[in-house]
């Protein structure tokens, strides 16, 4: 008896590209098209029904980011499905996303027939080769993803090394007071705020507030601070504002 052919599921939403790919599919005498779906989905229905061995993705569906979700829902049902995706949108997080869902390939539309078919393969054999772009994006995203991870410990570090008066300063300067609203809030000198802020600026060794604050908002520290135990003072007042 005869291999059987590796059965394929193209979900795509432009009619024409989702030709091309079936003519490609149609070439291969080991690879058999058994459906095309429109949207996300109609995909997950399909893979239900069909159960195929490999699907053919397109990421933008019915809307950006259909063909994640519908990736998600089929391989939390199906794991031994394999996902390639195909679209135009190479975006290092968008690749990475899709990586994180379990999706095992992921290539361009415009990648040539050869390539589009040893990705299928590939995917269906557990050998999956990422074109030398999509490693890339994804080495990128894992360094910024480590580069976040490794800022955001360092910065807790410093954190517990402030003193409960320096928190409540740095707390309200992330709320975009001026030093002279926290000195009327606060009841003290410029003098005296301005040690405490010199004193926040070397423990993070850095030259500026400016320095300091941008950083501390993109790692999301004002909203990690505002939940720790005991609200921070005035935060009622900025909520007002």
């Amino acid at each position: 008896m005869g291999k059987s052919a590796i059965k394929v599921l193209i979900v795509e939403d432009d009619n024409l590209i989702a030709k091309r790919y079936q003519m490609i599919l149609a070439k291969d005498p080991e690879l058999e098209f058994v459906g095309r779906a429109a949207s996300g989905y109609e995909g997950t229905m399909l893979a239900a029904l069909y159960k195929p061995d490999v699907i053919l993705m397109d990421i933008e569906l019915e809307d950006k980011q259909a063909g994640l979700r519908a990736s998600s829902e089929i391989l939390s049902y199906m794991p031994e499905i394999k996902i390639v995706m195909l679209t135009v949108n190479d975006t290092d997080d968008t690749v990475f996303r899709a990586f994180e869902l379990g999706v095992t390939n992921y290539l361009l539309k415009n990648m040539p027939a050869e390539a589009i078919i040893d990705a299928i393969k590939d995917a269906y054999y557990d050998m999956p080769s990422l074109h030398s772009n999509i490693a890339g994006k994804i080495t990128r995203e894992f360094k910024r993803i480590k580069t976040t991870e490794d800022s955001l410990l360092h910065n807790f570090h410093i954190l517990t090394k402030l003193t409960p008066t320096e928190l409540e300063v740095l707390d309200l300067l992330m709320k975009d007071y001026s030093r002279q609203e926290i000195c009327k809030a606060r009841h003290v000198e410029p003098s005296t705020l301005k040690s405490q802020i010199n004193s926040i600026l070397k423990k993070f060794n850095k030259n500026s507030v400016q320095e300091v604050i941008p950083v501390l908002r993109e790692l999301h520290i004002p909203q990690i601070l505002s939940q720790r135990q005991g609200s921070l003072p005035f935060g009622s007042n900025t909520e007002e504002d």
